[in-house]
């Protein structure tokens, strides 16, 4: 493999120790269908030297028979790995792919272009820092730049990269790239993200991805050559956007191995974790202090947002899976109805008043939607009124639940914010939400029976398993 370093010949433990330390990036590429995503990620690669030469050897053999670049090596194939994705030349599934340079270490999610699988995008963006929206410059701003943009921002990525790629094919015109520019950013006017940067390429053949290119000379930013696109993932910040104020830990599962030890272990989602913190678990609201932060390479001093680790408390309090632990003097909100932004990801549309599965934060409790406040037209923005969600809709809905839990907006803490939709007979995971705000509580909590929403599952269950019969009424069925 190519990228090597002196100290791994000199001193191997010092060059772990310190590769073990480098700050990480998640990021996706996205944009429309042929835009050049894969190719942009074998280039990454490639030019960075993170290739074995076994894999390379194999690629060059595949790049004859499957590949899109002639007598070149096609190093889209590093990423659409699936049969039905070389026979077609498209991504389909997500595919994740590591690299690292001397400065930090970094994992690559390489995302559909395909409208059809727009669930698949919001599934790789989920856990991203940053997201690489490519353009082909023949085509400019189409309209899944517009959708997987929205999609980011809707997820909360705070930081885009406009890749502006093919620049090879319009003979690196800047004042195509300018134009391109300019028509992104007025879309960009109704996003919350901040944090833009543009970078005039060429992924096939390499032109400002890992090395900046001679070919784009008026390619400058203050006064100076721009970057190139490593040289930005490498030194954009993003340490700031974890939230390390608000203290939250879901417990995930209670680790008692034997009589003298019970712990709880789980992810940090936001905040800092040390010994003698006082604490208090919710919903139970018993207080406590922290006495240890274990792992299998021993006990921390502090942990960390993104670090699974085990806790122990000073006292003996009942603590269940999908209970917090937070802050003693935190201020969290406990509901059973609130507001949130859903992306629906099944062919059946989400019926309005049809109880779900809703997992949040290692919780599961049963819920529906009682309203559908607005849809959202990823093309436009504009909302619009509606009965249903269809597959890879997008829309602000009220949900109420069976039982209260505790929840934080997902703009304040997206670990804590955000949950799935389960279908209670397939238990297939049919929809992702993101939490905006707390509602007013409903009876529901109080072990109400819903009707509607019972006989909406019930009717489901019968035309899976005795399609022969007619429709009947199910309540009168029942009696």
């Amino acid at each position: 493999m190519s990228h090597q370093s002196a100290m791994i010949a000199e001193d191997i433990e010092t060059y772990l120790r310190e590769h073990e330390n480098k700050d990480l990036l998640r990021f996706i590429t996205c944009g429309s269908v042929d835009d050049g995503k894969s190719t942009l990620i074998g280039r990454l690669l490639h030019d960075s030297k993170m290739i074995f030469d076994d894999h390379l050897a194999a690629l060059t053999r595949d790049s004859k028979k499957s590949g899109t670049t002639g007598d070149a090596v096609d190093l889209a194939l590093l990423v659409d790995g699936l049969q039905s994705e070389r026979e077609q030349g498209i991504t389909i599934d997500v595919a994740y792919r590591f690299f690292s340079t001397d400065k930090r270490k970094f994992i690559i999610a390489d995302t559909p272009g395909h409208e059809q699988y727009t669930r698949n995008m919001a599934t790789g963006a989920s856990t991203a820092n940053l997201a690489i929206i490519l353009i082909d410059a023949r085509y400019g701003v189409q309209t899944q730049t517009r959708r997987h943009s929205f999609i980011a921002d809707l997820l909360g990525i705070k930081h885009l990269v406009i890749a502006v790629n093919k620049m090879d094919l319009v003979g690196f015109d800047e004042a195509r790239f300018d134009e391109i520019v300019a028509d992104y950013r007025r879309f960009a006017e109704q996003l919350s993200v901040k944090d833009l940067h543009f970078v005039p390429m060429s992924a096939l053949e390499g032109d400002n991805v890992v090395n900046r290119s001679d070919r784009t000379p008026w390619y400058q930013i203050d006064g100076k050559a721009g970057p190139a696109l490593l040289e930005l993932l490498e030194s954009v910040e993003v340490s700031r956007d974890r939230n390390l104020a608000d203290l939250r830990f879901p417990v995930q599962y209670v680790n008692r191995p034997n009589l003298d030890f019970r712990g709880y272990a789980g992810t940090l989602e936001a905040g800092v974790l040390r010994p003698g913190l006082a604490i208090k678990a919710l919903p139970s609201g018993k207080s406590s202090r922290i006495e240890r932060v274990v792992t299998f390479d021993g006990d921390l001093e502090a942990a960390w947002p993104g670090q699974a680790v085990t806790v122990t408390l000073e006292d003996e309090i009942d603590i269940s899976r999908g209970d917090w632990i937070v802050a003693e003097d935190a201020d969290v909100t406990l509901t059973n109805a609130f507001d949130a932004d859903i992306v629906w990801m099944h062919e059946q549309p989400l019926a309005p008043g049809r109880q779900y599965d809703i997992r949040l934060a290692g919780r599961s409790v049963a819920g529906r939607v009682s309203a559908i406040h607005h849809q959202v037209d990823v093309n436009t923005l504009e909302r619009h009124e509606a009965n249903c969600l269809e597959l890879n809709a997008i829309a602000r809905c009220r949900l109420e639940l069976t039982a209260e839990v505790s929840l934080d907006a997902y703009d304040q803490s997206p670990g804590t914010g955000s949950f799935i939709v389960i279908d209670r007979l397939s238990n297939v995971t049919v929809g992702a939400g993101m939490v905006r705000s707390a509602a007013e509580a409903t009876g529901q909590a109080q072990g109400e029976v819903d009707w509607a929403a019972f006989e909406l599952d019930l009717n489901a269950l019968i035309r899976k398993h005795f399609p022969h019969w007619e429709a009947r009424d199910v309540r009168g069925l029942l009696r």
